[in-house]
């Protein structure tokens, strides 16, 4: 009774065993190449075992349900032999937002806040104002809009470019001198 509860130990731990080693993840490819020259020819075959499991990071899936909101997915993943890693987020689209606030002031009949709302962004306010029509600024409009664009240039979403303009470096300097004691002295006569 002894050898016969050791032989069947014996042949469990065989047969786990075998098991281990023929369930190895591994790809098997079967190479064969033919050579033929003038003097002689002759076939080689070889085996190539390559002992690799397939990478295990996914990149995740980031569903945005709804077609109308200002928002795109990014995902990736990377693998290495060791360390997997996989990332996913969104990204807001701020002028995409702009625009449909814009548009939605405006179907209210809030036009000038819907032009307001546009002009935050540089190429819009330099188009209005190669245009002739300033945009809006403290409820002005129109002429009184330019002069007030003219008395605080700091306000202008452009202010960076516009003080690196040659025709604009004197008021910069006067920008920059003035320190809250009072209004600064303009030359409306420039503009």
């Amino acid at each position: 009774m002894k050898y016969i509860i050791i032989s069947l130990v014996m042949f469990l731990m065989v047969s786990i065993l075998s098991h281990t080693a023929y369930g190895a993840d591994s790809n098997t490819v079967a190479t064969t190449a033919t050579t033929s020259t003038t003097a002689s020819s002759g076939t080689v075959t070889g085996t190539t075992t390559v002992d690799r499991t397939p990478s295990t990071a996914a990149a995740p899936n980031i569903v945005i349900n709804n077609q109308d909101v200002c928002v795109t997915a990014s995902t990736g993943a990377a693998q290495s032999a060791w360390f997997g890693l996989a990332l996913g987020t969104t990204v807001r689209d701020k002028n995409c937002e702009r625009l449909k606030l814009a548009r939605s002031l405006y179907g209210m009949g809030m036009k000038v806040a819907s032009v307001s709302l546009l002009c935050q962004d540089v190429r819009v306010f330099k188009a209005m104002e190669q245009a002739g029509t300033p945009c809006p600024i403290n409820g002005k409009i129109g002429q009184s809009a330019k002069e007030e664009w003219a008395k605080d240039p700091t306000k202008r979403p452009d202010y960076d470019e516009w003080k690196d303009l040659k025709e604009n470096q004197e008021k910069v300097a006067e920008i920059n001198s003035y320190h809250n004691d009072g209004e600064p002295e303009w030359d409306d006569d420039l503009y």
